[in-house]
């Protein structure tokens, strides 16, 4: 295909898939996944449990083998490059497992060791560059059982950048963490892109993503249902909060708002009736948040005066249970099965 030739020329392209689809048995855990991310990225990976994400970073690890599809990784095809390609990433996908009575620094020379890394002054001293990057230096020699779960977490990612990586790829990084944990996570995050790695998340803690990713894939049941810039995508949540002085102007000023948007405003993507905490009515304007002064001056001109009129921004939140709510669910046919059939005969299916 042209598209194969073009992703795996292009330097800047470190992961792409293409009709990457698993099965097991009748179930299509990912089906007919087409992912892109950049190099410099901080890439979430977005889906409620069971959606597919982990099964995706298993297959992108080697872990498990797609029924069908592909995954290009470094302009490397991981169904018979992978060796070279792991020596490029680092990854947690499950919680770390590291010995409770080593210090978090021997903990790490033990990994280190185990993957193949030479003792001598060039391990000890990444050793000590890591712990620093994930903020350990003091509690270095510190019992692991001693830490905290954001600790134990952070020096899991540690483990992870041991063979300095270009990729790093993080499976619910901030599970099971309080919000101080969380916090710690986001922040090494920032770290490592601020040295340049690609990060890839795979997450349900849409804050935390909307915090630190630039850009994000929505997946649903195994179905790639978004993908494209944080910032873009928050654009196209974007709403105005309008309040009136009382229900009577309230419902002109609904109508007066509906009536623009078939007449000739298509900025205005809806405007839908509300309450805010205080249980006053409000009306919900989907449009850019630069229009506020426009739909303040549409209102007056018909005698209708707002008491309140605030843009309020897009959250992934709101995206995310906007685009995985049942009326929204995909009910298209499963167009990764035509590939799945395609490749059935030299990839065999893993139960």
């Amino acid at each position: 295909m042209a598209d194969d030739i073009s992703y795996q020329d292009n330097e800047n392209i470190v992961i792409s898939t293409s009709r990457l689809t698993k099965a097991f048995g009748k179930l299509v855990a990912v089906n007919d996944l087409h992912l892109q991310v950049m190099r410099g990225d901080v890439f979430g990976f977005l889906g409620p449990n069971g959606s597919g994400k982990t099964t995706t970073i298993r297959m992108l690890l080697g872990l498990i083998r797609p029924t069908a599809g592909r995954a290009i990784i470094f302009g490397m095809d991981n169904s018979y490059q992978l060796p070279a390609i792991l020596l490029r990433i680092g990854a947690i996908v499950e919680t770390p497992v590291f010995y409770p009575y080593l210090s978090g620094k021997d903990n790490l020379h033990a990994v280190a060791a185990a993957s193949g890394m030479r003792s001598g002054s060039a391990s000890n001293r990444r050793v000590e560059e890591v712990l620093e990057i994930v903020e350990l230096g003091k509690q270095a020699k510190d019992a692991f059982r001693n830490y905290s779960l954001g600790m134990k977490q952070r020096l899991g990612i540690g483990a992870a950048l041991l063979a300095d990586p270009e990729l790093v790829l993080l499976d619910e990084p901030t599970n099971g963490l309080d919000p101080a944990g969380q916090y710690e996570i986001r922040q090494l995050i920032q770290r490592l892109s601020n040295l340049g790695k690609t990060i890839f998340i795979s997450s349900h803690f849409l804050h935390d993503i909307q915090q630190v990713c630039n850009r994000v894939a929505i997946l649903q049941k195994g179905n790639l249902i978004k993908q494209g810039e944080v910032n873009e995508l928050l654009q196209q949540g974007e709403q105005i909060i309008v309040r009136l002085n009382t229900i009577g102007d309230t419902e002109q000023a609904l109508t007066l708002l509906q009536q623009a948007r078939e007449q000739g405003l298509p900025w205005i993507e809806q405007a839908n009736m509300d309450t805010n905490k205080q249980n006053i009515p409000i009306i919900r304007v989907g449009a850019p948040r630069t229009r506020s002064a426009e739909i303040n001056a549409l209102l007056a001109r018909h005698n209708l005066f707002a008491a309140e009129i605030r843009p309020q921004e897009g959250s992934l939140e709101d995206l995310f249970l906007g685009l995985t709510a049942p009326s929204a669910s995909i009910s298209t046919p499963r167009p990764g099965m035509a590939a799945l059939a395609r490749d059935s005969h030299d990839l065999q299916i893993e139960e």
